[in-house]
């Protein structure tokens, strides 16, 4: 008998979902993941964290949030999820055009409550152009993997912000959020604060305009995510740090072990 393989309950999007990401550039997706599993990724979150606390350094980005990157290579739970067939179903329903996706990255990320050795505000901006991908089909899932409050550091987005294409890159200087560079941005609408519950998830746009609050709360904000792109897309060889060194191939896909297609069925 072989050795069980660890199935993640997920359920499918509805039409309804499909349409307001269509729409909105992002969607709510509430009790996207069985909350009982949720409970066994946030305690295997909690150990790892425990154990690897302060050595996620990234520059910019470690002032808003920290990140453990490729978590589902190194543990089967968030593995599991990352590679489940009814994710990959979602992500294909979700994207327009696209038959089948890769795996892009996953991330376990923390953001510390504010304050003098805590994380601060995410700054409002865009995935897309740090990319070395020659097309924009790719979606984020942000999973709450505990109750996330609204002050706790939720995302909110742009409404319709991934209409108007790549808006270049933040994380970068000081001061360069997409407001900053783009002020037109506050005539578009905010999407309004909202509470999640473990197992809810967003998921958005490689280009919608997207950001966070600091953590107000006295815990930490525990969320998983995990990024997919169309596996047709074709690599650039644009610099980028995942990328670089590979070996991959101007003008081909994406054909690496760290990129696989994750099977829909």
């Amino acid at each position: 008998m072989g050795v069980p393989v660890l199935q993640a309950p997920v359920r499918e999007v509805t039409g309804a979902e499909v349409a307001a990401f269509r729409e909105r550039g992002w969607a709510r997706l509430p009790g996207l993941v069985d909350p009982g599993f949720v409970a066994g990724l946030r305690e295997r979150a909690l150990e790892r964290l425990a154990a690897r606390r302060g050595a996620f350094r990234n520059g910019f980005v470690d002032r808003a949030f920290g990140q453990d990157r490729d978590i589902a290579r190194h543990d089967e739970a968030f593995g599991a999820l990352a590679t489940a067939p009814a994710l990959a179903r979602n992500v294909t329903r979700l994207l327009v055009g696209v038959d089948a996706v890769r795996l892009q990255v996953t991330n376990l990320l923390i953001k510390e409550p504010a304050g003098a050795d805590g994380h601060g505000a995410t700054v409002f901006h865009q995935d897309f152009p740090w990319m070395p991908m020659d097309r924009s089909a790719m979606l984020t899932v942000w999973l709450a993997l505990d109750e996330v409050p609204a002050d706790m550091g939720a995302l909110r987005f742009y409404e319709r912000s991934h209409l108007y294409g790549p808006l270049g890159r933040s994380f970068v200087r000081e001061g360069d959020d997409a407001l900053g560079q783009h002020p037109w941005l506050a005539d578009l609408e905010l999407s309004a604060p909202f509470d999640m519950a473990a197992g809810d998830a967003t998921v958005h746009s490689s280009l919608v305009i997207h950001g966070a609050p600091a953590n107000g709360r006295d815990r930490p904000r525990l969320s998983f995510t995990a990024t997919y792109f169309d596996a047709a897309a074709l690599y650039t060889g644009a610099p980028y740090g995942q990328t670089d060194g590979l070996g991959l191939t101007v003008n081909e896909p994406f054909d690496h072990p760290l990129f696989p297609v994750v099977e829909a069925s």
